[in-house]
């Protein structure tokens, strides 16, 4: 608790948000879970059964993990609000992950759409946490609308391409360095998470890259290290980049 992370009054040892979809099955989900040492699950609200019915995959989330339903598969904000509304009731939760989908190809935000259902769903009192791209003045307004935090993606879903945008992120850590940022999606291997966290993110939601690892607890385990490294990395500053080489044993008082 040295360093605990804050989001909307919560308090969390773990800076790193897993996911439930795509494992290969129950256990092996369970297993990356506990490997993570993560303290929050986000679930597909389309994936849970609003009937009440039993053998949902719910039942193999770890009871003291803190459930964040998400909105994917919506592609219009009053879709993603409906959605939100139902996630309160089922699962009996104000918080949302926010996801508004402008292209079934690359699968990348609808931001003013986004922003659009995030205003009224601040309004009806959820804690709203909106992925969106990674854009500097989009952040600006989601956090007017009284988002708690942002979720700028690193790559498209489940790309696993890493973070595209360094620039971006350094920027958006710059300007607002009160926000809270949590990347979301795009992260491949442990080395992404540990280069979003240097550039200052205070969080990262991951799922593909667990849940398609060839071993799904080992990966989640390696990705636990890689945001704890690069949180620490961040918080210890980096040294100077430098175009010529100074040398680690300056000659200055060696001995002749």
């Amino acid at each position: 608790m040295s360093d605990p992370f804050l989001l909307a009054g919560a308090t969390f040892n773990s800076r790193l948000i897993i996911g439930t979809g795509k494992y290969r099955s129950h256990d092996e989900m369970k297993a990356a879970h506990r490997a993570s040492g993560a303290e929050m699950v986000t679930v597909a609200v389309n994936r849970v059964p609003l009937d009440g019915s039993g053998g949902s995959f719910l039942d193999h989330i770890d009871p003291s993990m803190r459930i964040l339903p998400n909105t994917a598969g919506c592609y219009d904000a009053d879709h993603a609000i409906r959605t939100a509304r139902l996630a309160r009731e089922a699962l009996g939760t104000e918080w949302i992950k926010l996801e508004v989908i402008g292209d079934p190809v690359t699968l990348l935000p609808d931001n003013e759409q986004t922003l659009e259902a995030a205003k009224l769903l601040v309004k009806e009192g959820f804690v709203v946490l909106p992925y969106f791209t990674d854009d500097l003045i989009m952040a600006k307004k989601l956090l007017d609308a009284g988002c708690p935090a942002v979720m700028p993606l690193a790559a498209p879903i489940g790309s696993g391409m890493g973070v595209q945008n360094p620039s971006n992120l350094r920027i958006m850590r710059e300007q607002l360095p009160d926000a809270v940022i949590i990347v979301d999606a795009g992260v491949g291997v442990p080395s992404d998470a540990a280069i979003a966290m240097e550039l200052g993110a205070d969080a990262i939601l991951m799922n593909t890259a667990i849940a398609e690892a060839r071993d799904a607890a080992g990966m989640a385990s390696a990705m636990r290290l890689a945001v704890e490294a690069g949180r620490l990395g961040h918080l210890a500053g980096r040294m100077p980049k430098r175009l010529y080489a100074s040398a680690s044993s300056p000659i200055e008082g060696a001995i002749r």
